[in-house]
């Protein structure tokens, strides 16, 4: 992995820490709290996205890096990064339904369910910051291995 490439990885899992701590105060409002601020909901939305667009990012990036070909679609990039080992597969799995919640939140913004928003809250900070650990131990174990290399 080139120097280049780590840093917009790291880049990338920056975006999804910060926005982790952005939701963390929204995982403990109840639903009434929640549904009657339009701000806050769309502010949860918005970071929602933003997080599970950048991790398929990530994910797309590192199956190609990695010498696969490109995943079918956006739930498959989840598979693919358990499949190689990046992240475990039952990590993976768990991880998948986040690309039906981002197209729901990019397509169906109107007719979302702030129940299954708060849901996917919790759910993201419960699997995304073991993802987060997951690819730095990756990008690291790719580092070692190149100066390995470079030192043989």
């Amino acid at each position: 992995m080139s120097p280049i490439e780590e840093e917009t990885l790291r880049r990338k899992l920056a975006v999804i820490t910060e926005n982790l701590r952005a939701l963390l105060p929204i995982k403990d409002l109840i639903l009434e709290e929640y549904a009657t601020d339009i701000c806050r909901r769309k502010a949860t939305e918005r970071l929602l996205q933003e997080l599970i667009e950048t991790a398929i990012d990530v994910n797309i990036h590192l199956v190609v890096q990695t010498g696969n070909p490109a995943p079918d679609d956006y739930y498959d990039s989840f598979i693919k990064v358990g499949e190689i080992k990046i992240i475990p597969m039952n990590l993976a799995e768990k991880l998948t339904p986040s690309a039906g919640l981002r197209n729901r939140l990019v397509h169906q913004y109107d007719r979302l369910d702030h129940t299954n928003v708060l849901q996917a809250v919790r759910m993201t900070e419960e699997l995304y910051p073991a993802y987060v650990r997951g690819v730095e131990g990756f990008i690291a174990q790719s580092r070692n291995d190149k100066m390995e290399r470079v030192d043989s």
